[in-house]
């Protein structure tokens, strides 16, 4: 294997599953607080009992390893969205079934499961359809609600919240800019529209080769030089700060001495990049100039390795970023015309020199109310729209420069270093405060200024650990609650610390739902193909001879690792939403489940291993298909057509030792193969925290993952074509599905209001992303959360826990035995 496939094995990013793992490249919709009808008003504060040796008890919740992006703006896995959803509050309350709460701050009753719940929140919300085709979400917040630091939650606040959303230089998950609030656009580039399409077209054409402006020509290209010599550093110091410690022998070198020399650090990108490799001698060669240099006496200098990188893509910055180069997901192209646009689009004489000072669509009505106009109408638009973590203005921002009157809000356009270095460090105006991150734990304290009233348990941790890990810390006190994998192991593991040998019992207290989310194993587009074109005939054969033969070993693998626990899903969706295609539906399909003739594989009466075999021979003649060349007399193909391979990686966070729900499936797969001459490599990959930057790069093959959903089933984010790494979106279409047809039937199901209507155009939209063979759906599985029966006073635990209410919901009335 290259040094270069080396480090893809090693530094691939997935949207990791470690059974009970979900990704939040979907914005999940932060916890409502609640009160139920039913039973008494919310814990008022208790008084302080001593307790281990005059302290109070902590609340420890064990979990699995946080990124440290506690920000309302930038955290994107579960985990770390949970310490902001302990920390903040947002305008929108929704109840047990994921409906909408619009008076929240008088409070409005449901019933569900035969008791009443009163539901509060922070802010009421009205919702109108205006005549001219828009759409006004306005937000009337309580004027009494304060941050965890005394100062008041106001307009103010979440106008500067929408300003750093909307700003170019947000590069979080939000989308916001996705639902066309009304000139958002116009702010972002701050040109007009049509001096946007203007100066947009003219840099493609000086990209395409026109020179008839002479200046304009060599603005383009010295910006693109620059923003191209700026990635290529990155990859110099992506291989420093992740492979430096373990991988310096690659150049003959010490680390040591390669951090003392930036020529060594060249050299040493140079190879592991695989744009050179280090003979015995200890020679670097040029993979595509030939140029040589003798380590023992010199190194290529930055600019002999650019010259090395521009040389094997012919000067195409293009074509650099279309393979995957970047350490950092950059698109240097892309980033050039907003440049560009910039330089030239502000200076048209159209706008003046005036720019475009503020967003039309977000108005502040008065100090407690805020509106935001949308151009026409998406669903899904009010649970990102209001949906957001009101983020306090005094501490991400400077409110020096905040003057909503004249177009200033809390921080310099295209510049959000501020907000970005509170990233560590969060502030809000939740239950809980965030006191610090150290030693894998994160420590939380009670907010005093909580609206609500400070919540009963004074003390939070939440302490990193293995999946493995929490259940005994449940069963022995070192942990109070945790999410175990559901597994049948787990299962029989709990009943043993329970005296009554049941999942409910003395020391442990079992609390299932359906996961808002399933597993899936994804096949990257742009790195699995034929000839460097994701959409062709023959890359979706190549993909769908191996998620052919992995959707048969689907049954037999998650039966094994959940038992009832778990069940195979044949649809990019998770069985909790309406919008999932049912069993009953007469257009139902199983996935990959036919030929390349498009004949049905399987038959009622075969056992498993008879699909199983038929798999493999449909995958065979998939990939002749595809252009691979098979030797009929060996049984193998000897030969992959032009950008294809016969080795392709799977990566699986498995904790080096197998345990993850689609093990099994990966390791099938890889025995399949082995029959007919394809190598599929299985990276059990034991440390998840070095991969998540690799997945913004786009260049993982194939790998095993969840997805965690939002209570509407909006597939704009992971889905639509700008949120391939590097357009200037959500970066969450790990898929690399570039289909303007899937583009328009995402952008269809937005806009109707009607369900069963939407719940068609997702059928088609399923059905379209089936078709390209990047995401083979795997299983719908049970949460289960587990609390201790001896620490926790167990009928202070959140009541009804569903899928789109968590014990989270209920943290700030919970209590502790003392």
């Amino acid at each position: 294997m290259s040094n270069r496939n080396l480090v893809r094995v090693l530094a691939l990013v997935l949207v990791l599953c470690t059974g009970i793992m979900m990704m939040s490249a979907c914005q999940k919709t932060p916890a409502p607080e609640e009160t139920p009808a039913a039973t008494d008003a919310p814990a008022t504060e208790p008084t302080d009992t001593p307790a281990e040796e005059g302290k109070d008890v902590p609340l420890v919740a064990g979990y699995s390893p946080f990124s440290e992006k506690f920000s309302p703006f930038y955290a994107d896995t579960a985990y770390d969205q949970d310490v902001v959803s302990m920390i903040m509050v947002s305008p929108l309350t929704t109840d047990r079934q994921g409906g909408i709460i619009y008076n929240a701050i008088e409070g409005e009753t449901v019933n569900y499961n035969g008791t009443d719940y009163t539901y509060n929140g922070i802010a009421n919300i009205d919702v109108v359809q205006n005549a001219d085709g828009t759409t006004t979400y306005t937000m009337k917040l309580r004027d009494d609600v304060k941050f965890s630091d005394g100062e008041p939650l106001t307009a103010d606040d979440l106008i500067f919240t929408y300003y750093v959303l909307c700003d170019p230089a947000y590069v979080g998950s939000t989308t916001l800019s996705s639902y066309g609030i009304l000139g958002v656009k116009d702010y972002m580039t701050q040109t007009t529209s049509e001096v946007y399409e203007k100066y947009a077209a003219e840099f493609d054409a000086i990209v395409g080769g026109d020179a008839s402006d002479a200046e304009k020509s060599a603005w383009v290209a010295s910006k693109l030089d620059e923003l191209w010599k700026a990635d290529v550093q990155g990859i110099v110091d992506y291989v420093m700060a992740n492979y430096l410690g373990d991988y310096a022998d690659t150049i003959g070198k010490t680390a040591e001495e390669i951090a003392a020399d930036v020529n060594l650090q060249n050299a040493f990108a140079m190879a592991m990049w695989g744009f050179g490799s280090v003979g015995d001698d200890g020679v670097l060669t040029g993979g595509t100039t030939g140029a040589t240099w003798d380590l023992a006496t010199a190194a290529p200098t930055f600019d002999e390795l650019f010259a090395e990188i521009s040389a094997k893509y012919e000067g195409s910055a293009a074509a650099y970023i279309a393979a995957g180069e970047s350490a950092v997901g950059a698109d240097v192209v892309a980033d050039a015309k907003s440049a560009y646009i910039s330089e030239y689009g502000t200076k048209d004489e159209s706008m003046a020199g005036a720019g475009v000072p503020n967003i039309k669509g977000i108005v502040k009505v008065d100090d407690y109310t805020v509106s935001v106009t949308t151009q026409g109408y998406e669903a899904p638009a009010i649970y990102s729209i209001c949906g957001i973590s009101v983020a306090p203005l005094h501490y991400y921002g400077d409110v020096a420069q905040y003057d909503y009157e004249n177009n200033q809000f809390g921080h310099p356009f295209g510049d959000l270093s501020m907000v970005e270095a509170k990233t560590t460090q969060p502030l809000g105006a939740g239950p809980y405060k965030f006191v610090k991150y150290e030693n894998k734990v994160v420590y939380f304290e009670a907010n005093e200024n909580y609206w609500q009233g400070a919540p009963a348990i004074k003390t939070v941790q939440f302490k990193e650990g293995d999946d493995k890990d929490k259940i005994p810390g449940v069963g022995t006190g070192t942990l109070d609650l945790a999410d175990p994998s559901f597994s049948n192991e787990a299962v029989e593991e709990i009943k043993g610390y329970n005296s009554n040998g049941d999942l409910v019992g003395d020391k442990i207290i079992v609390n299932t739902v359906d996961n808002l989310g399933y597993g899936y194993i994804g096949i990257n587009a742009d790195t699995v193909n034929v000839g460097g074109d994701p959409d062709s005939d023959a890359s979706k054969n190549l993909r769908r001879a191996l998620a052919t033969i992995m959707c048969a070993y689907r049954e037999v693998a998650i039966d094994s690792y959940y038992g009832e626990r778990a069940s195979v899903i044949n649809y990019p969706i998770s069985n909790t939403s309406w919008a999932a295609p049912q069993k009953t539906d007469p257009d139902y399909k199983v996935a990959f489940s036919v030929g390349v003739d498009g004949s049905d594989l399987y038959t009622a009466d075969m056992t498993s291993e008879q699909k199983q075999e038929a798999a493999v021979a449909a995958a065979i003649e998939y990939l002749k298909a595809a252009g691979y060349t098979f030797d009929e007399a060996t049984g193998k193909f000897t030969a992959a057509p032009e950008g294809a391979k016969l080795e392709y990686e799977l990566l699986i966070p498995a904790d080096g030792k197998g345990d993850h729900p689609s093990f099994m499936v990966a390791t099938y797969l890889k025995q399949a193969c082995e029959t007919f001459g394809m190598n599929i490599i299985v990276n059990d990959l034991s440390d998840s925290t070095i991969l998540w930057d690799k997945v913004d790069a786009g260049t993982q093959e194939i790998w095993c993952a969840a997805w965690g959903a939002t209570i509407d089933p909006d597939m704009y984010q992971v889905y639509h074509s700008s949120g391939i790494v590097g357009r200037g979106g959500s970066d969450s279409n790990h898929y690399h599905i570039d289909d303007p047809e899937l583009d328009a039937l995402i952008l269809e199901g937005r806009a109707s209001d009607d369900q069963a209507y939407r719940k068609t155009v997702y059928k088609a939209a399923l059905d379209k992303i089936i078709d390209w063979a990047v995401e083979i759906p795997v299983y719908q599985r049970q949460n289960c959360i587990i609390f201790s029966g001896e620490r926790i006073v167990t009928d202070t635990i959140l009541p009804d826990i569903t899928t789109f209410y968590v014990w989270m919901n209920g943290v700030d009335t919970m209590e502790m035995v003392k």
